[in-house]
């Protein structure tokens, strides 16, 4: 690749654009209609990490800090790190199993709109064809653009394609290899796999160390490589892009990704931690974790069907589908939608276990999804005893639900509860919707016309009072969530 010519080409896509490189112009930006309908999607880390499948896809980061359970693991598996390094992964990542096809097949099963394979993360394996390194899938280990493939697959079966950068990190992730006899040595330059490998950052600093022109022209590059060629209507970012020095290259990417998207004629949108864009320039993500309340504005939360790792490992720790089907739930009645990761094996195969829970949510799906795709905000995301702790990296922390945990959707004439654990007696008592309540504005004043229960052929029973609307079921019985269907006027 012409790097001059590249770099002077994004320069004059973003000058001639409608978008700009500064916030003001970035503010302009619009939420994607498609995106905010979608709800659920399918995040996917695979790449070189799998093939160790140890202690979780920091493995090429954390087998170079000695002492590390990851850097003992190496040493007696494979031997010492001067003969058999993080790059001798490569050959043995052979995806010989690897069915686009199938994959696309299971995640329209699972009810996934929209699904985000990881194209480069942090070790700096590119999965798919590029210009810029000789490291990447299309010329090494499965010999093949695995995200061009992806995408055919995906966009047959009518979802959406996207795509995660987690780039930015490699600045400093395989640095401490350079600390011992490795196979992480200089010179390194532009291009090799191991560059740059600098000092790891105090990450709570933003202003110093900053990485080098050099590095932070390649990031640019790389990124619009993946939407020049695949044009994902979704790229997401994962953290230190919010460090000082990569700002203006990350409006630079902002705004050469909204004008190409204009050109192209469809609506995308970027995902983001940290405040690392300006708030209302692109979707704001949650790492593991979710908001206790409703939000004006739409966002994301970032999880996983394991608990100890993104990717594949033999010792994954995983939830529950009724477990990931009450956080989708909860995060879709307070304007959010769920990303949530598997990770396939090196082989290429889906675990069995991964497959298991998405197949379980897609059950769940197809009876109640009219609650959650193209659903609105309510008036009150939910009622109920339990508390939903805020911020990041609470997954894995157990929520007990329970038969007053409720939580409410909008779909056109139809307001949506939903029954987070239902209860033997079959009997519900929602107090949003008491009848004390159509006297007290701005509480809910409509008419109740009908309930249904989805999924069950029953005629409910029902009744407004001063505390509640209580609806009573005969034969409903179910231990994932229960969605009554209320008509209202």
């Amino acid at each position: 690749m012409d790097k001059k010519k590249y770099l002077a080409e994004i320069d004059k896509v973003v000058k001639e654009g409608k978008f700009q490189d500064n916030w003001d112009s970035l503010s302009h930006y619009k939420l994607a209609d498609w995106y905010r309908n979608a709800k659920f999607g399918i995040f996917i880390h695979w790449g070189v990490y799998s093939v160790p499948a140890f202690g979780s896809e920091w493995y090429s980061r954390n087998m170079y800090i000695q002492g590390s359970k990851e850097y003992e693991h190496h040493i007696k598996t494979y031997g010492n790190h001067e003969d058999f390094g993080y790059k001798d992964f490569i050959p043995l990542f052979s995806a010989d199993k690897f069915d686009p096809d199938e994959w696309a097949n299971l995640f329209a099963d699972a009810g996934a709109r929209y699904v985000v394979p990881v194209a480069e993360h942090h070790d700096g394996f590119q999965m798919y064809k590029s210009e810029l390194s000789h490291y990447n899938a299309y010329e090494m280990g499965p010999k093949q653009d695995i995200l061009g493939e992806l995408k055919s697959a995906f966009e047959s079966r009518g979802i959406e394609f996207c795509a995660s950068s987690h780039r930015i990190e490699h600045w400093f992730f395989m640095s401490r290899g350079k600390e011992f006899p490795s196979d992480i040595k200089e010179p390194l330059v532009c291009g090799d796999f191991y560059w740059p490998s600098m000092p790891e950052p105090n990450h709570q600093d933003l202003f110093s160390p900053d990485p080098s022109k050099e590095y932070l022209e390649d990031w640019l590059m790389r990124t619009c490589e993946i939407v020049d060629n695949y044009h994902p209507k979704v790229v997401y970012f994962d953290w230190w892009i919010h460090h000082n020095a990569v700002k203006p290259y990350l409006k630079k990417f902002a705004a050469y990704y909204y004008n190409r998207a204009i050109e192209w004629g469809v609506e995308v949108a970027i995902n983001y931690k940290h405040d690392a864009f300006m708030f209302g320039s692109a979707v704001v993500d949650i790492e593991r974790g979710q908001f206790s309340e409703q939000k004006p504005y739409f966002w994301q939360t970032d999880t996983s069907v394991a608990t100890n790792s993104w990717c594949y490992t033999k010792n994954n720790t995983y939830k529950t589908a009724k477990e990931i089907i009450c956080d989708l739930v909860d995060i879709v009645s307070k304007n959010g939608s769920m990303l949530l990761n598997i990770g396939p094996k090196a082989d290429g195969t889906i675990p069995m276990e991964d497959k298991v829970i998405l197949l379980e949510i897609g059950e769940w799906l197809k009876v109640n999804g009219e609650a959650i795709y193209d659903s609105k905000l309510w008036r009150t995301a939910g009622e109920g005893p339990t508390q939903i702790e805020e911020g990041q990296f609470t997954d894995s922390n157990s929520k007990v639900f329970t038969a007053e945990d409720i939580r409410f959707t909008l779909n056109g004439t139809y307001l949506y509860a939903i029954v987070l654990n239902f209860p033997s007696n079959g009997v519900i008592k929602i107090k949003s919707l008491a009848e004390k309540n159509a006297a007290k504005l701005p509480h809910f004043h409509g008419i109740i016309k009908n309930i249904s229960v989805l999924g069950f052929d029953e005629e409910t029973i029902w009744k407004r009072t001063d505390d509640s609307l209580e609806i009573i079921t005969k034969n409903v019985q179910s231990n994932k969530p229960v969605v009554f269907k209320i008509l209202v006027d």
